[in-house]
C-alpha cells in the first residue's frame, strides 16, 4: 500500500530535501507526497477533498500565520483519524506536551533523522500500533 503524506513547512527547501531523501521510496511508490508552504495552504488542500487523500501529515510547528499547532487542532477537529507528526527545530518539553495533548502521534526534531523517520513511516504504513 502506498502511504500518502502531506508536508506543511514554510521553508521552500523542505520539499527538495524530502524529495531527495525519499527518492527511492517515491520511485517505488511506497510513499507519495504533497507539499504546502503554510498551515493555511495545508488546510485548504485537505478541505478541497471530501475525504483527504493524506493519510499522514508532517507539519512544521513554527510557521507564519497558522502555526503547526493551530493546524493540528483544526485537522483533529475535522478529521480525528488523520495521523499527524509534528516537526520542529525549537522543540521543548512544553511544546511537545501540547502537541501530543492535541493529538500529534510523533514529535520530530530538526535536523530530521531521515532514517528514523522512514522507519516510523514504514511502521505506520504497515498499520502498526505506533507510527
Amino acid at each position: 500500500m502506498t502511504a500518502h503524506i502531506l508536508l506543511a513547512d514554510d521553508e521552500r527547501d523542505a520539499e527538495l530535501l524530502f524529495r531527495q531523501q525519499f527518492r527511492r521510496e517515491l520511485r517505488r511508490r511506497r510513499f507519495t507526497f504533497d507539499f504546502s508552504l503554510s498551515g493555511e495552504a495545508a488546510l485548504a488542500f485537505l478541505e478541497s477533498r471530501n475525504r483527504p487523500d493524506a493519510m499522514l501529515i508532517l507539519s512544521d510547528i513554527n510557521m507564519p500565520g497558522m502555526s503547526g499547532l493551530d493546524l493540528l487542532g483544526r485537522v483533529k477537529a475535522r478529521w480525528p483519524d488523520l495521523v499527524v507528526f509534528m516537526i520542529t527545530a525549537y522543540g521543548d518539553a512544553e511544546t511537545e506536551a501540547r502537541a501530543r495533548a492535541a493529538g500529534a502521534q510523533e514529535f520530530i526534531h530538526k535536523p530530521v533523522d531521515f532514517a528514523a523517520l522512514k522507519d516510523r513511516l514504514r511502521r505506520f504504513n504497515r498499520g502498526g500500533d505506533e507510527a
